[in-house]
């Protein structure tokens, strides 16, 4: 799962789309130096790009590899699609050229039965159109499903006829019905500025640009827990419930755990919550992301919890 993979899906404009191909699921500490080395060794690469976030500048798990010859680029195809990297199994194929059909078509997907698997849930959307990725959210303690899923469909028009179709369906094995909506993108246009802004007021409080804030993150942040780094969510809506804050930190990797604080009362949110996300890196960058994003008429704002009582 990528954000921002609409900015870029057709590559570099005026590719051959024979020569061009886009490989998705790479480790998020992969460079671009590394990209090209990997497909310099099938053949003569003409150029590789690793696709960052436009603004924290953290990798979004894909890139685009463009070949001298097509020979090259079909057998870096059949050699390369499937590699495990890490932890991750890369995808390659063909780029498509960019076009307004292709754009936002990821869907999120929660409330589906913990036996359901990823072939599952891509054989239930299969029928709507051609899936890209796919995603089930699982917690890292027991590898069983959380429910929760991404989708991510070829084109617009197949996501809405999904939506459209399954949204308050009972899949086979559910008691309740699934909600199925279109996936928050933190970098959509509108939301640019108003982070471009929030990170320009931050390096200014904090004296340094903005490749220095992982740094400032890390000084703040606690010892590790057992369970992962815990990421404090401050100013949220009172109708917010666990399933946004899955939906808004899921893209951005593993998620142990996510909690809504509540009125004893009211059972409304009273304004904040916690998400807990294994890997540091990746929590980081999920705060650089998402902190100064607007959920409805509330902006957000996101930081490691640092209170003494966090382990």
């Amino acid at each position: 799962m990528s954000n921002g993979y609409e900015d870029h899906m057709g590559g570099d404009e005026g590719k051959d789309a024979k020569t061009n191909l886009i490989v998705n699921y790479l480790p998020q500490s992969m460079t671009q130096d590394e990209l090209r080395s990997l497909f310099s060794s099938i053949g003569e690469v003409e150029s590789a790009k690793l696709i960052r976030d436009k603004v924290a500048g953290h990798s979004l798990g894909y890139g685009f590899v463009n070949y001298l010859n097509p020979s090259d680029a079909d057998r870096a195809i059949s050699t390369l699609n499937g590699l495990r990297l890490q932890s991750k199994t890369i995808k390659v194929s063909y780029a498509r050229p960019s076009s307004d059909t292709i754009k936002d078509a990821n869907l999120y997907i929660s409330g589906l039965p913990k036996a359901m698997t990823q072939k599952d849930v891509e054989d239930m959307f299969s029928r709507f159109g051609h899936i890209i990725n796919s995603r089930v959210l699982v917690d890292q303690a027991t590898g069983g499903s959380r429910g929760v899923a991404f989708i991510r469909f070829d084109k617009r028009a197949e996501a809405e006829e999904a939506v459209k179709s399954l949204n308050g369906q009972k899949p086979p094995g559910a008691s309740e019905p699934i909600t199925v909506k279109f996936a928050a993108n933190p970098n959509q246009a509108k939301n640019t500025q108003l982070i471009s802004q929030l990170y320009h007021n931050q390096s200014r409080r904090f004296g340094g640009p903005l490749h220095h804030q992982a740094q400032r993150f890390r000084r703040q942040c606690p010892r590790q827990s057992t369970s992962g780094w815990c990421i404090f969510i401050y100013n949220l809506g009172q109708d917010a419930d666990e399933s946004i804050l899955w939906q808004m930190f899921g893209p951005f990797g593993a998620v142990t755990n996510v909690k809504v604080i509540r009125d004893f009362n009211t059972n409304k949110c009273k304004g904040f919550g916690f998400v807990t996300m294994t890997n540091y890196e990746e929590a980081a960058m999920a705060i650089a992301s998402l902190n100064g994003y607007r959920l409805g008429d509330k902006m957000l704002q996101v930081s490691f919890k640092t209170s003494k009582g966090h382990k």
